[in-house]
């Protein structure tokens, strides 16, 4: 029913703190279930009691109070319509409302800068045998004990031998691992606002180095404590800055966002400036 009127006022529902009371007590009376049945009974004798006294604020008469109006000088002037006409931006235009990244590297990019940081990590690798070792094949045994137990256990006369399918065995991780980081690379890089190539070059292998040397000293301590962190954590780097460097000259590709809608659902080809000028 519309409140009544007055000329002093308007008469609205009188405050009540009745509801305040029925939230409390059903609170208690579900906090009663994980702690005491006694915390329940109090919820429900809360609940009940706040119950009947909210419908007494009610029935059979409504508490009710006067607001008093709101002078006439005082009150808000009407809305007066403005002439100015407001400039509106295109979905797309100048970058309103635009996904972040509005431009992609090419998965072949991925792909070279794989390659490449993989190369330059395998020279960095190879240095390290010579210098530590005196022998090439060091890392890359090392590398294929990962995945060959005979080698996991072999002591550092054997690491330095040659081994044929050693050989062959970390050829195929390396260029796995190197292939798939690159093409993550590719996909990452363009999330980053600036310098893509020195933050994918020295926050990514970092956290790469540390993930794989904390699984690896859970997994296999014995071949963990075969591994100089230091060169691991420094060819990591190398392949993360050459990698970068690589993917980041690379021609970036304009996103769809700023293509019609007609062209993103496929319908019509067109380019992702705006022209969809082109078959049905």
């Amino acid at each position: 029913m519309a409140a009544g009127k007055h000329e002093e006022g308007i008469e609205l529902p009188a405050p009540t703190s009745w509801p305040l009371l029925a939230a409390f007590g059903m609170t208690l009376g579900f906090a009663g279930l994980v702690t005491h049945p006694f915390v329940t009974i109090t919820g429900v004798v809360c609940f009940f009691v706040s119950g009947f006294g909210w419908w007494r604020e009610v029935l059979p008469r409504p508490h009710e109070e006067v607001v008093a109006r709101v002078p006439p000088a005082l009150r808000a002037r009407p809305i007066e319509p403005s002439a100015a006409v407001a400039e509106t931006l295109e979905l797309g235009e100048a970058g309103h409302r635009m996904r972040l990244p509005t431009h992609v590297f090419p998965l072949s990019a991925g792909l070279r800068g794989g390659l490449a940081g993989g190369l330059a990590m395998a020279v960095l690798a190879e240095t390290f045998g010579l210098l530590a070792f005196g022998s090439l094949w060091y890392p890359v045994n090392l590398l294929a004990a990962a995945a060959m137990p005979s080698l996991a256990v072999a002591d550092t006369a054997v690491l330095v031998a040659f081994d044929g399918t050693g050989l062959v065995v970390a050829i195929l991780i390396h260029l796995i691992l190197s292939l798939l980081m690159g093409l993550l690379y590719a996909v990452l890089l363009p999330i980053f606002p600036s310098h893509p190539a020195l933050a994918g070059g020295v926050v990514a292998p970092l956290l790469w180095t540390g993930l794989v040397a904390t699984g690896l000293g859970v997994v296999d301590p014995a071949l963990a404590d075969r591994i100089e962190w230091q060169w691991f954590a420094a060819s990591q780097v190398a392949f993360g800055l050459v990698a970068g460097f690589v993917i980041a000259s690379m021609e970036r590709i304009e996103t769809l966002q700023s293509a019609p809608l007609a062209v993103r659902a496929g319908l019509e080809t067109g380019g992702t400036g705006g022209d969809s000028g082109g078959s049905r």
